[in-house]
């Protein structure tokens, strides 16, 4: 219901021409600066299972700029890194998460249904799962330890990868208190942290009000009912908020252009875009998102993102900030504001080229009794890159038929 109302409010307000006004600005947002930023969502999904000390060191090494994780509380009042409320999804066990320890949690195999290129596969018997078992040794990885194949603790992330920007997503098991508790954990466990490198977001409103309460020196993302009132009618965002994080699309509404990118700007907050079923995650969505513009992209599939950003040879990170690009100085004409519904996708920036889609790489192949990966590294100039059968991750494969959508995502399919 909410998300069938919100989407016909704000078609309605669209058509009618609404003028937003001006958001309260936030000072001094260090996150301006950070432009563009390889944020990769559960370390990238689609190249690597889920939320893992694998993924999340290969998307360091390839060259990810912030790494995106969800916290969710144990039996025994700590946080896991894990996306849903059980572990049944990406995990050999069935359960909910709070029934667990964070041992128990941490001897699961959090890559025993990860197939590359699809994230996490149950219903294909076609399917491969060349990392199924490396979590107890069965299936080596070199450069890896099996633990890395678990369901890690936030405090492991955190002391993994002391210098890399990490964002932190609240979640629960379906109940605002469950989103509150969360919350007031993570409040806890960064109380006394020194790191000025740490977004914390979540879709639960009450939640961020209770961690800023408990840790106002923490950086926020806004929640999803304070976004939908800045996105609809301007409402100023609440304090501690310096980033929004918003999905491309929306019951059919293109979120993410250049005019809403711009208002952020102005209003003092950076744009950070996820696709999550949103819209396509593929080389030529990238290309048109970075075309708005915004301060961050959240891939499942970071080394694509890393491709295109080196093809339009796109300015990345620097210490002490970096200055927006020159097609997106402030003095630049924006795109209109959307008139209707159409289209899903978001709109290209004329200054941006589309790409040439490029093949899909072979479907890996079934791995040996004993089988080894490689390490996330990248290739020295002169070493041999040939795909190893198993590991390697096509440019823009097949999607799933079922998309776990988050949030305040629609229920409608990806756009094609």
């Amino acid at each position: 219901m909410r998300t069938a109302a919100v989407a016909s409010l704000s078609c309605l307000l669209i058509a009618l021409g609404y003028s937003t006004t001006a958001a309260a600005p936030t000072a001094d947002n260090p996150w301006l600066g950070q432009r563009v930023m390889n944020m990769a969502h559960s370390g990238g999904e689609d190249e690597a299972p889920m939320n893992t000390m694998y993924a999340f060191e290969r998307a360091d090494t390839l060259g990810a700029d912030m790494l995106e994780i969800d916290v969710q509380l144990t039996a025994d009042g700590d946080l896991a890194v894990i996306h849903d409320a059980t572990v049944d999804d990406s995990t050999d066990h069935t359960g909910r998460v709070d029934s667990f320890t964070m041992e128990q949690l941490r001897a699961m195999d959090a890559a025993h249904w990860f197939v590359p290129g699809r994230s996490t596969v149950h219903d294909d018997p076609s399917a491969q799962y060349p990392l199924r078992g490396a979590r107890s040794g069965d299936a080596e990885v070199a450069g890896h330890e099996p633990t890395d194949f678990g369901v890690p603790s936030l405090s492991d992330v955190l002391e993994r990868f002391p210098d890399t920007p990490v964002n932190i997503e609240i979640k629960g098991s379906g109940s605002t208190q469950s989103y509150l508790d969360t919350a007031e954990v993570l409040a806890g466990q960064l109380e006394r942290t020194q790191r000025e490198d740490l977004i914390v977001g979540s879709f639960e409103d009450e939640a961020l009000e209770l961690f800023h309460e408990l840790a106002p020196q923490i950086d926020m993302s806004a929640g999803q009912d304070a976004m939908i009132g800045y996105y609809l009618s301007g409402t100023p965002l609440p304090e501690g908020v310096v980033a929004l994080q918003v999905p491309i699309t929306y019951s059919g509404i293109t979120v993410v252009n250049r005019a809403f990118v711009d208002r952020a700007h102005r209003d003092g907050y950076a744009v950070h875009a996820w696709f999550s079923g949103s819209a396509p995650d593929d080389a030529a969505t990238y290309e048109q998102v970075i075309g708005t513009c915004v301060d961050a992209l959240m891939p499942s599939r970071p080394s694509v993102l890393e491709e295109v950003f080196d093809e339009l040879r796109t300015e990345r990170p620097t210490p002490g900030g970096t200055a927006p690009r020159q097609e997106c100085a402030s003095d630049e004409p924006t795109d209109p504001e959307p008139t209707d519904a159409e289209p899903t996708d978001p709109e290209p920036t004329p200054s941006v080229p589309s790409p040439t889609p490029e093949p899909s790489d072979p479907a890996p192949t079934t791995p040996g009794p004993k089988p080894t990966a490689p390490a996330p590294t990248q290739p020295a100039p002169d070493e041999d890159t040939t795909p190893v059968p198993g590991t390697d991750v096509p440019r823009e494969p097949e999607r799933p038929a079922i998309v776990q959508t988050d949030g305040w995502v629609s229920d409608a399919p990806a756009a094609p």
